[in-house]
């Protein structure tokens, strides 16, 4: 059924939607041969992607780079650099090593599904066969032994984001988990039967579901950054006591909603749709994308890095006050983001391919978006090659042993973590995917 649907939506996107005015450059292409192919930064570290660590940022790199030499399969040397970092990565095992409960080094293994497929095709089954253990053991590792929030607490079944946050939620975490774990099921799940696999399927939509119903902002449109079951914590310090958004942190980050609206998207892509909680999948994702729409700038057709505010907002030179001393004083303004702007172009532009999102209500928006992309944060050296600008460096919450992350206005402009960095592995992956989701799209329109 999903796929006649789409067969359908993709005849009337053909003929319903006028051919754009596009760029002529590739720029996946250029994107990854300017900087995959070379360096990139990882969290304030250039990295080689061949030789880079098994994390988050590097495998959206990565998984970017797949997505291009799946678009543009005569470019092999994409495909070998991804196969290069993971066979690093796994130095001959069948396993990586990922910390206890970290949901950050989970998110890596969703290159694994395509490089196993490829090289069974290609005959190569000891590879295929390790890699395929390796997305059973992060997904396994995922499903029965990743701390969740216990029953006697709201948001039972929850993954904790690290096992450093006890009963915290973040919106990163369902890129890093469910969206792997839903890569799992779509490729291998049936393998297990019939129950199983809807089992499995219901606990990815529980923790959207969960998440949701705790830090969407009704009124706003938005979604809280992180949320705390259990707000009386010392390593929850940040959420709000009491009220109707207990539990949440203060504010909008626009990177955590970008990881956020990409997960739901890809994991609709994956998602079988006559499944019992499809449907409030994509009830989310018409949220989120309805509210998203509303926070673009109308000027740039980009994003903010607080997105309830623009440029006027700055910190307040005064700080945070936690247990006495004083954190993230400074006086900078808010200012446009790359990697979530990126993001959300991708997950628009997808989210419309897959009929999921309303192209009506969002053609416009994502088309705006692409080409702030274009005008705001890419610039071209003087040997040709890209980079990407301005994205922030890293953001979180806490624990209980770092009070300078207060989730704050203060905190998003002006913490020691928060800086605004060129290159960035999480602005130049994501990038990749919504220019690859733009080239398909300026490709097949007439």
């Amino acid at each position: 059924m999903k796929k006649i649907l789409y067969f359908a939506f993709l005849v009337s996107f053909l003929f319903s939607c006028k051919r754009p005015d596009a760029p002529s450059v590739v720029y996946s292409q250029e994107m990854v041969e300017s900087l995959v192919l070379k360096t990139f930064v990882n969290n304030k570290h250039e990295q080689q992607l061949a030789t880079a660590n098994w994390s988050y940022v590097p495998g959206l790199v990565a998984f970017g780079v797949l997505k291009a030499w799946k678009q543009y399969p005569e470019h092999t040397e994409y495909y070998d650099v991804v196969k290069a970092y993971a066979d690093f990565c796994l130095n001959g095992r069948d396993t990586v090593k990922v910390g206890e409960s970290n949901i950050d080094d989970l998110a890596a293994g969703k290159i694994l599904f395509m490089l196993y497929e490829t090289e069974i095709k290609k005959g190569n089954e000891e590879d295929a066969e390790r890699y395929k253990a390796c997305a059973t053991f992060l997904r396994n590792k995922l499903k029965f032994h990743h701390k969740r929030i216990d029953n006697s607490k709201p948001g039972a079944g929850g993954f904790f984001h690290k096992a450093i946050y006890p009963n915290q939620m973040w919106l990163d975490g369902l890129y890093m988990g469910p969206s792997m774990y839903a890569e799992w099921q779509a490729m291998f799940g049936e393998e297990l039967g019939e129950e199983d696999n809807a089992r499995s399927w219901s606990d990815i939509a529980l923790q959207f579901t969960t998440i949701h119903r705790y830090t969407y902002d009704k009124n706003k449109k938005l979604n809280y950054h992180g949320w705390s079951a259990d707000p009386s914590d010392p390593n929850s310090f940040w959420a709000c006591r009491d009220g109707e958004y207990k539990g949440c942190s203060p504010e909008f980050w626009g990177r955590g909603m970008g990881w956020y609206f990409a997960a739901v998207i890809d994991v609709l892509e994956l998602m079988p749709d006559t499944h019992p909680d499809y449907p409030k999948l994509v009830s989310i994702a018409d949220d989120v994308a309805g509210g998203l729409a509303l926070y673009q700038d109308k000027q740039t057709g980009s994003w903010y890095q607080l997105l309830q505010y623009d440029h006027q907002m700055k910190s307040d030179h005064i700080g945070d006050t936690v247990d006495g001393k004083v954190y993230n004083v400074c006086d900078k303004p808010n200012y446009l983001e790359a990697s979530a702007s990126a993001m959300f172009t991708y997950a628009y532009l997808k989210g419309m391919r897959l009929g999921v999102l309303d192209r009506k209500a969002y053609l416009d928006v994502a088309e705006k978006a692409y080409r702030g992309l274009l005008d705001n944060f890419i610039r071209k050296e003087e040997n040709g090659d890209l980079r990407i600008i301005q994205s922030c460096a890293s953001a979180g919450l806490g624990p209980s042993g770092n009070h300078s992350r207060t989730g704050t206005i203060n905190y998003y402009l002006c913490g020691n973590d928060v800086t605004i960095v060129q290159n960035e592995g999480k602005a130049v992956g994501s990038f990749i995917m919504a220019s690859l989701e733009f080239e398909l799209w300026r490709t097949t329109t007439p």
